[in-house]
């Protein structure tokens, strides 16, 4: 009986914490845009090509081999 009186209110403080972290992911805007992401791999974006590396001269100023 000791066991029941100490898990309800540990359930019922998680049961609010949980809640509240809910109602703070929903004031934070972390659910506006559930399709942005998603989509977002599908676009090709210029920015993503790949730029020629900068050559770093090694110990004698020459390219490094």
């Amino acid at each position: 009986m000791i066991n029941l009186a100490i898990l309800i209110p540990v359930a019922l403080f998680l049961g609010v914490v949980g809640l509240a972290a809910f109602l703070w992911s929903l004031r934070s805007g972390q659910y506006d845009d559930l399709d942005g992401a998603a989509e977002r791999i599908l676009h090709d974006d210029d920015d993503d090509e790949e730029k020629p590396a900068e050559e770093k001269p090694g110990k004698d100023g020459g390219p490094l081999s």
